[in-house]
């Protein structure tokens, strides 16, 4: 299958080194409009969405490989042997942080640096001693709320992620992403998220990565972003002003800023 097609994969900009972002659940590519402009001059943009999201080939949806990470991060290094992606800035939100972790992990010589917005290897508290801001019985019932109201949920959900009240136009367009992916999907996807466990491959990672954990999220408390910086190697940790969950789109400038900072200070 032709993956450009698959991952309805989108590439722009007048720069050489590729800059590939990738959206967290429920999101699709466009989330990233806010944060391109800055890099495209200097940078090769690479966008895509991941089967089943925005404009994918949904056909292509395959429940025994989506049922782990690992088979989303097939997809970010499918996406880099099709445009033979080397010497990569990643930039992944949400569960693409650890999506883009695996990856790199398997083929670490196609990978630069990691920027990863709001990352959780796991979002389950577990004693003793850590916290990823969920019990397993709110999991439970977030997935049994998907099952039962998923419009209900998403519609809930999406202003608590999203957390800037000053701005329900984004916690519009969120819930609004959210409800145009395939229930069946979404569900399947959240429950691997919601679920997955990756702190035993953090220690994994040789690239340089950046950690920007926002100040107030929902998803990913404080705790949660002090963690990764303590069991990823060569890591960065930022704590930002912004609130909620989604910087790239709630606080664009500060996103980009602390990006631009890390990249042009890292060799």
């Amino acid at each position: 299958m032709d993956v450009v097609s698959r991952n309805n994969v989108k590439v722009f900009g007048s720069g050489t080194t590729p800059m590939l972002f990738a959206h967290g659940f429920g999101c699709d590519q466009n989330m990233w409009r806010y944060i391109t402009p800055a890099f495209e001059k200097e940078y090769s943009i690479i966008l895509f969405d991941y089967v089943g999201h925005g404009k994918s080939d949904v056909t292509a949806y395959n429940e025994e490989r989506y049922a782990d990470l690992n088979g989303y991060a097939q997809d970010v290094l499918d996406i880099c042997e099709a445009l033979q992606l080397n010497n990569i800035i990643f930039v992944g939100h949400s569960v693409s942080g650890m999506i883009g972790l695996l990856a790199a992990v398997k083929q670490p010589e196609r990978f630069n640096k990691l920027v990863l917005i709001g990352p959780s290897p796991r979002y389950i508290n577990e004693a003793p001693g850590y916290t990823g801001g969920f019990e397993q019985h709110d999991i439970e019932e977030l997935l049994e709320t998907m099952d039962k109201n998923y419009i209900g949920w998403a519609n809930y959900l999406a202003p608590a992620i999203m957390k800037n009240d000053d701005k329900p136009e984004l916690a519009q367009e969120l819930a609004g992403s959210f409800c145009s992916t395939d229930p069946v999907i979404a569900r399947q996807f959240a429950q691997t998220t919601f679920l997955s466990d990756n702190r035993k491959d953090l220690s994994k990672l040789t690239i340089p990565s950046l950690l920007l954990q926002c100040s107030n999220d929902l998803i990913a408390p404080l705790e949660v972003g002090e963690y990764l910086a303590q069991q990823i190697p060569s890591s960065t940790l930022k704590i930002m002003k912004a609130t909620g969950h989604c910087p790239h789109m709630s606080s664009p400038e500060e996103t980009i800023a602390l990006m631009k900072e890390y990249l042009s200070a890292v060799n």
